[in-house]
């Protein structure tokens, strides 16, 4: 922006206009955040269960009129919403519930997301679309739990190259520990709500993986699929958005 000034490509008035937004737009049920690229290096997410349809539509708007290089990901989003929000802002990317605008560009790191089951795929589509918005093509691998190990076993070179590996399993969430006992890459383990009555609606699995011998796994929470590809943001691109400071 003040780039801009100087050129004379921005008057000084549209940089004070500009600067009024910064860091937050407060539109009364939302004060929206338009530095969490700047401070982190991820794109500013919005939460959508809970919100309106028109409410959702404002937020992703508000976001998109304030940059026109940052993507923008909506989480959670019914039906109703999607249309709404698509409707308002052009170009929306769709996976699942999870809703993409202005994707980065695509980088060279490989992210490999494995699910044990065909019934985490929901939570998988989220960390994906997350993932994608981020610039990243994950290498999906689906349906490789250990109740059928040798499923898994095909892929390990897969596992090996990989710069980083988001293991999403239910049940008792003993996949993680296998894969964190075969790659030297960071691995990060989302604990699904599938499973029987002793599953406890994902909180078994969520105990094994804090619990796994495999050092150094991280774990997020209970079907979070867009917190397990921040975290992996987090490790392949955060310590560059550091270095350029």
């Amino acid at each position: 922006m003040l780039q801009g000034v100087i050129e004379g490509s921005l008057s000084p008035d549209d940089a004070v206009a500009e600067l009024r937004r910064l860091p937050y737009a407060d539109l009364g049920f939302a004060r929206v955040d338009h530095h969490r690229q700047m401070r982190q290096g991820t794109a500013e997410a919005v939460y959508g269960q809970g919100k309106t349809p028109d409410q959702a539509a404002r937020i992703v708007s508000e976001l998109l009129a304030c940059s026109d290089e940052a993507p923008v990901v909506l989480t959670r989003a019914d039906g109703p919403m999607i249309e709404a929000v698509s409707d308002a802002n052009p170009g929306a990317q769709v996976l699942g519930s999870t809703v993409v605008w202005r994707p980065a560009p695509q980088r060279r790191e490989t992210v490999v997301l494995l699910t044990a089951g065909t019934a985490d795929l929901p939570v998988a589509d989220e960390c994906a679309a997350t993932l994608r918005a981020h610039g990243f093509d994950p290498l999906r691998i689906t349906d490789a739990g250990v109740a059928g190990i040798h499923r898994l076993m095909g892929h390990v070179d897969e596992l090996v190259e990989a710069d980083a590996v988001v293991v999403v399993a239910g049940m008792e969430g003993a996949l993680a520990s296998v894969v964190g006992g075969l790659t030297a890459a960071p691995v990060v383990a989302v604990p699904t709500s599938v499973g029987y009555g002793a599953g406890l609606e994902g909180v078994t699995a969520l105990l094994g993986m804090l619990a796994s011998c495999a050092a150094g796994i991280s774990v997020v929470g209970i079907d979070n699929g867009f917190g397990a590809a921040c975290a992996v943001v987090r490790q392949l691109v955060g310590r560059h958005v550091v270095a350029e400071r």
